[in-house]
């Protein structure tokens, strides 16, 4: 992965890979921010005088753990758990926490670095960290999600608080795991501290919009993105890839602002329902029944299942990659782009390859990049830490308000960075400049700690 611009980065980089070796997923993060931050060092020189990128790029602490539980049949199983505290100069550690049988050092330490520069862009005052397990809570028990849940949270509980690291949930972790591990931090501590989980039940300390953010803020960011050109998403029709969360709400999102959300995806592949995507049977499948994607085209007359393939083979003028990393590749992209996308923003995080990404800029097509589209889940989980330090509860209508307040400031502050810095309309330079510098100043500020 060669820097075509700058040699300063270069040694940076060089040596975070030697330090890191056989950790891809977080060379290529590094890669991607670093390389666009060029003009922002050459206007910047105090930054490498005082060795900012080279703290920026350690984790100020990772904390890797046993997480021993015992399953329905009497095993002991035993799985590894993560949590990288990357950077607290904005505010406590604020990331979620992946339950996969995929998850790793290197994908914990890449969606910790990057859950930097969108928590700065968010202007809330949350620092960046992400953890998790390679434990998959899918055809698992209530009672094994719970125990595991209960062993991950004995361990972590030493590390986190609400004002030094306040976990959420990620793929794997919805509001089932959110409770357990609440419950046991809970029992552990002696102490009902609300604000050191987000994502929790609306009962107990949860805030309103917080499960629909992600996708509703991707979706915001590509409304902003589109208005830049006059366009609008009323009336397009979005390819949408995933069935969690983040999609089920993107598709949500993208029909009450008059577009058509055409297709959802899980591993096994992919539905097209050219009559839009019916999301209350969506969520039933999914959200209820905990069932494979092709189940909704046999119960959707209107829809048809395709098994294996790429989702980015149907046409629309609008994707929105909400599954996970590295998914949409230069091919897909080329597809794309023939089909006539005008505009991707990134639901999941880092979905879209390197190659991909570098082929929609230079088809001129709008590229929302993860750290600024997908921005939403964390800003609303600092809106939810907000709630619980003032003891409030805010209204549905108030918390969408702000998200998308909030995601409208993402887009100024991304759109502005990319003019000033000399490539306009290059989101993937103006999110990470723009978190950089906020994150930088603050490291300035606070010396060589």
């Amino acid at each position: 992965m060669p820097f075509a611009t700058s040699d300063t980065v270069r040694p940076v980089f060089e040596a975070a890979v030697a330090r890191n070796a056989g950790e891809p997923e977080f060379h290529q993060a590094l890669h991607e921010v670093l390389e666009s931050l060029a003009p922002v060092l050459a206007e910047h020189p105090e930054y490498v005088e005082a060795g900012i990128l080279e703290r920026l790029v350690e984790p100020e602490r990772q904390i890797f753990f046993r997480v021993p539980w015992v399953d329905d049949s009497g095993a002991v199983r035993v799985n590894r758990g993560y949590r990288i505290q990357f950077n607290s100069a904005l505010g406590p550690y604020k990331g979620g926490l992946r339950f996969h049988s995929s998850v790793n050092a290197s994908i914990i330490k890449f969606l910790g670095f990057e859950q930097i520069f969108k928590n700065a862009l968010t202007g809330q005052g949350i620092g960046g960290g992400k953890g998790g397990s390679d434990f998959d809570p899918h055809g698992k028990s209530e009672g094994e999600v719970m125990r595991f849940c209960q062993s991950f949270m004995t361990e972590l509980h030493r590390h986190i608080g609400e004002y030094t690291d306040v976990p959420a949930g990620d793929i794997g972790v919805g509001g089932r795991e959110i409770g357990y591990l609440f419950g046991q931090y809970r029992r552990l501590t002696n102490r009902h501290e609300s604000g050191v989980l987000t994502g929790k039940g609306l009962g107990w300390g949860g805030a309103q919009v917080r499960t629909e953010a992600t996708g509703y803020g991707a979706v915001f960011f590509t409304q902003e993105m589109l208005a830049t050109r006059g366009e609008e998403i009323e009336g397009k029709t979005a390819i949408v890839s995933g069935s969690g969360n983040v999609a089920i709400y993107a598709i949500q999102k993208i029909s009450q602002l008059g577009g058509k959300a055409i297709t959802a995806s899980d591993s096994s592949g992919y539905v097209v329902d050219e009559a839009g995507i019916d999301l209350d049977l969506l969520k039933q499948i999914k959200e209820v029944e905990r069932l494979r994607i092709s189940v909704y085209a046999e119960r959707r007359p209107t829809a048809r299942f395709v098994s294996g393939g790429s989702v980015w083979d149907v046409p629309g003028q609008i994707a929105l990659p909400c599954a996970t990393q590295n998914e949409l590749s230069a091919e897909a992209a080329a597809t794309l782009i023939k089909n006539g996308v005008q505009a991707v923003a990134e639901g999941a995080n880092m979905p879209c390859v390197p190659e991909a990404v570098e082929a929609f800029q230079a088809a001129g097509v709008l590229f929302g990049p993860g750290k600024a589209a997908n921005a939403g889940g964390v800003a609303t989980s600092a809106l939810e830490m907000s709630q619980n330090a003032a003891r409030q509860h805010w209204s549905f209508a108030d918390s969408e308000l702000r998200l998308h307040s909030i995601m409208s400031g993402v887009h100024k502050a991304a759109h502005e960075a990319a003019e000033r810095y000399g490539q306009p309309g290059n989101y993937v330079l103006g999110a990470n400049a723009a978190g950089f510098v906020r994150v930088a100043d603050a490291m300035l500020a606070q010396g060589v700690i």
